[in-house]
């Protein structure tokens, strides 16, 4: 088990977490701490809690915001010349298996 120190809303912790996501954790802490400032700087004199709360509401929102852009984004409509090919082949698709299986039932 590692761990690492970090700072967050300027205080300083170590945290442990498994070996090989030292990196990771360090970057989490400093997307935290960036928006802790953030939301310092915006809000003025806040308690560490209510620092740490919009901090975490801030970073929600960003997430929120870019799974929103690419789910509410409709699929693309079918070509529709490639709709009526496909319509098409499985037409005579059909046609060919009703053929194989009439010359199995006549055989």
């Amino acid at each position: 088990m590692a761990e690492v120190d970090i700072t967050i809303a300027g205080r300083h912790y170590r945290v442990a977490c498994r070996d090989g996501e030292e990196q990771n954790l360090s970057h989490a802490a400093e997307l935290v701490d960036a928006k802790s400032r953030e939301a310092l700087a915006g809000l003025g004199a806040l308690s560490e809690g209510r620092q740490l709360l919009f901090a975490s509401l801030l970073l929600a929102d960003q997430l929120i915001e870019k799974k929103g852009a690419s789910a509410t984004a409709p699929p693309p409509l079918p070509d529709p010349q490639v709709v009526r090919r496909v319509d098409a082949l499985a037409e005579r698709l059909e046609r060919l298996a009703g053929n194989l299986e009439n010359e199995v039932a006549n055989a």
